[in-house]
């Protein structure tokens, strides 16, 4: 089975495990967040850290957030350093894909134990969505 950015995903994947391995478990968030970035452009890719998001409804603005990474302008990467995934955590990156043009979202804990989650959210289901054609 393929999904959508498979391939950039794959490489994102391959640096969480190569910062989880060089760094372990118990530092802050910004500091996976810095190592990721410096990983991730080691393989050549376009990394924005802590880009800025505007979230709409009904085409006005509501709210501003800031993504931990936006990787090649396609995926949303939210780092987490909790003991474990929560729901919550889902939820936040659901709710970015929602109010975003990306797609595809990746979540990933530098826990006790390294975990991430992969998740998509097709355009065509986001009627608050305001594109830049307006």
């Amino acid at each position: 089975m393929t999904y959508k950015h498979m391939e950039l995903t794959q490489i994102i994947l391959g640096a969480f495990f190569d910062v989880y391995n060089a760094l372990g478990y118990g530092f802050l968030e910004k500091v996976y967040e810095n190592a990721m970035a410096i990983e991730l452009r080691h393989h050549g890719l376009y990394v924005e850290p802590q880009k800025l998001i505007q979230v709409y409804y009904r085409r006005e603005l509501i709210g501003e957030y800031f993504a931990d990474l936006v990787v090649n302008n396609l995926v949303i990467v939210e780092l987490k350093a909790a003991k474990k995934l929560a729901d919550e955590h889902e939820a936040q990156l659901l709710n970015y894909l929602k109010a975003t043009p990306y797609e595809v979202g990746l979540l990933l804990n530098f826990g006790p134990k390294p975990e991430y989650l992969r998740r998509a959210y097709d355009n065509t289901r986001k009627p608050n969505l305001k594109m830049d054609a307006d």
